[in-house]
């Protein structure tokens, strides 16, 4: 009997710890020279001249960088553009008729935008918005899945000056209310619905249960996806997409002239206090900087269609579905559903379809994909394929060799990319045409980047021991604050590692990591109290709340613990309140609570009831236990807990 083809993939690969990029692939990249590193360094912070040269600029800056009041950092100031503009507008001579948009739905059906007319709806959706009061600095949400008004409404907003703060639209109503809330948000652009496994999915009921919770005068534009198979009525300040564009039929609008430091976007993400965080993105520096790893980084060029699976609700869509891609001119694909429907084999099937060049996707999908196994990418032509990526969390050495083999062939690079919301675009990785990739290890900085991995003390630790990762120097995609709230920015970012006495500002992302002898960094994971589930950031203190606030539940914990398919999955540790019994009802009562108010990404792989959870002598709650209990760990120091026998019990239980 034959071996099975994965374990003789193992034996083949087992041992080999680094790769080299093919020949042919570096000959073509978009940079290939090794000594780029060297460049940056020595002429930093002038080097990010590079970035902002692939832009077009109304009027040119008079200084890359500002950094006279740390930690507000300012690039390219006094630089004019519009990203609009630079996304569409400067390419319609050479590539208005070639395609900006491939989009595919979840049922097979596809449309397609080529720059001039997405130029053109674009423009006619920002005459739309303006009509309807819509103004320079009006932040506009969106509540959308992965449909082309998404990113049609984004770029409306640019056109127009208007920052927009997307919302993912797994989401729930209480999510949307609390960031319109907080960003003072009166207009919203959502859908009647979206499909999901075939079925069309409500979306507009939940829009509205979301509306009603905000406080001031709203109104919505609502974009018609389920046509007749979802009925859905428009009340007094509502109004249909379809209808706002074709009274705009042929409008052009003139980019509004943004300053380089003015805000493009805000983007909420989850913090360890319970309130999701505002962060703020200007147009200048992000735009910049997400041009440049696109083309650094994912070696995109016009030519490619280019392949970003993740949802533009999240940063990673954001910078490399829509800024990044549209800004060099090339094709992006969009897809509207999941990957295994209407079989497994959906993802291959549109790299084949399409000829994708560059698949950037989540190490989650990739486990989900060896799971069910090579014969899926084996019935697919794919070697269009030149480049692969991951993006969302570290990707263990297991399947980025699987990723390696059974999808590109062992002929295209991987690039392992670590970075955050808040870092606006890629900040560790390999440039993939230059140096060895090493499975399970992100890389080093990328050039002009300078990150390391220190101890408490903030000391460089030695190669292969645990640390966090630090950034030490500004770039130019960074955030330049949360929104309305300077102090928690400086607090949460900023004060761990920095000397105030000597103006030392020292960003810490709170991640731990390693560091290998050749400087390849390998990120351990969140070292604060957020869950990364499938690549999407859970706070702690906002899944407890929702727990809480299920009738009977007295105290929750919640933790991540690790899973196959999703790198964590949420536990929550409950404890009920005299008179209410556990059992599957309470459970089914706490997976409600906690959909209802986040989001069904949220929803707990398992519920554990205890009658105690172990805390310190303070009185703080152990989670880091609850960890290892999760996790079938051997536990950590018990003797600072105040009820250490609980631990055991709750093991037990689990």
């Amino acid at each position: 009997m034959s071996e099975p083809e994965d374990t003789k993939l193992e034996a083949r690969l087992a041992e080999q710890e680094s790769f080299e990029p093919p020949e042919s692939f570096v000959e073509e990249a978009n940079v290939s020279d090794p000594d780029i590193y060297d460049e940056f360094e020595e002429n930093w912070p002038e080097c990010w001249e590079r970035a902002a040269e692939l832009l077009t600029w109304e009027e040119e800056y008079d200084e890359v960088l500002v950094d006279d009041d740390e930690p507000f950092y300012e690039w390219f100031t006094n630089g004019k553009l519009n990203a609009s503009a630079n996304c569409l507008d400067r390419h319609l001579d050479d590539r208005g008729d070639e395609l900006a948009i491939q989009w595919e739905g979840e049922l097979g059906e596809t449309r397609e935008y080529t720059y001039e007319e997405l130029h053109r709806e674009v423009n006619e959706f920002a005459a739309a918005l303006s009509e309807l009061g819509v103004e320079e600095d009006d932040i506009v949400t969106m509540y959308m899945p992965m449909i082309p008004e998404l990113p049609i409404a984004m770029l409306a907003c640019a056109r127009i000056g208007a920052p927009h703060s997307v919302v993912f639209a797994g989401f729930s109503a209480d999510a949307l209310a609390t960031r319109m809330k907080s960003a003072d948000s009166e207009y919203l652009v959502t859908c009647d619905g979206y499909y999901r496994r075939g079925d069309g999915l409500d979306h507009m009921t939940k829009a509205n249960e979301g509306l009603a919770d905000v406080t001031h005068d709203t109104t919505t534009v609502v974009v018609d996806r389920l046509g007749d198979e979802l009925e859905h009525e428009l009340t007094e300040n509502q109004h249909d997409y379809d209808d706002l564009v074709a009274d705009q039929a042929g409008a052009s609008l003139e980019p509004v002239v943004r300053d380089a430091e003015d805000m493009l976007f805000l983007m909420y993400t989850s913090g360890t206090t319970g309130q999701p965080k505002g962060v703020k993105h200007t147009t200048g520096g992000y735009l910049s900087y997400v041009s440049w790893t696109s083309h650094a980084v994912l070696d995109v060029k016009p030519a490619d269609t280019y392949w970003c699976s993740a949802d533009i609700g999240w940063i990673t869509g954001h910078s490399y579905i829509v800024y990044g891609p549209l800004a060099l001119g090339t094709t992006t694909v969009m897809y509207e559903g999941t990957p295994d429907y209407p079989d497994k084999d959906r993802m291959w099937e549109i790299v084949e379809n399409y000829g994708v060049d560059q698949l950037y996707t989540a190490p989650t999908a990739i486990r989900a994909f060896m799971k069910w196994g090579s014969r899926y990418p084996e019935q697919h032509d794919l070697s269009s394929l030149r480049l692969l990526g991951t993006v969302g969390e570290p990707i263990n050495p297991k399947a980025w060799k699987w990723y390696y083999k059974h999808i590109g062939g062992e002929e295209c690079p991987i690039v392992d990319t670590w970075w955050q919301t808040e870092t606006g675009g890629m900040m560790i990785t390999t440039l993939p045409a230059i140096g060895e990739m090493k499975p399970g290890s992100a890389g080093p900085p990328l050039p002009g980047i300078s990150a390391n991995v220190v101890d408490e003390a903030g000391e460089e630790v030695a190669p292969g021991e645990a640390g966090y990762v630090t950034v030490d120097r500004p770039w130019p995609g960074m955030l330049r604050t949360l929104y309305r709230n300077d102090e928690r920015f400086v607090s949460e970012y900023w004060e761990a590692y920095s000397d105030s006495d000597a103006d030392e500002w020292v960003y810490f992302p709170e991640d731990g990591a390693k560091i290998d002898e050749d400087g390849y960094i390998t990120i351990l994971g969140r070292v604060d109290d957020v869950i990364n589930v499938s690549g999407h950031r859970l706070g702690t203190m906002e899944i407890e709340s929702a727990v809480v606030g299920v009738e009977g539940v007295a105290e929750a914990a919640a933790v991540g613990g690790d899973h196959e398919m999703k790198g964590e999955a949420v536990y929550v540790y409950v404890i009920l309140e005299d008179g209410y019994e556990e059992g599957a009802e309470m459970e089914a009562a706490i997976v409600e609570g906690v959909e209802e108010s986040i989001g069904p990404i949220a929803r707990p792989e398992e519920v554990i009831f205890t009658p105690e959870l172990p805390k310190t002598r303070s009185g703080k709650i152990m989670r880091r236990l609850l960890e290892d209990i999760a996790n079938g760990d051997e536990l950590g120091n018990t003797s600072t807990l105040r009820n250490p026998d609980v631990v055991k019990d709750i093991a037990k239980k689990l």
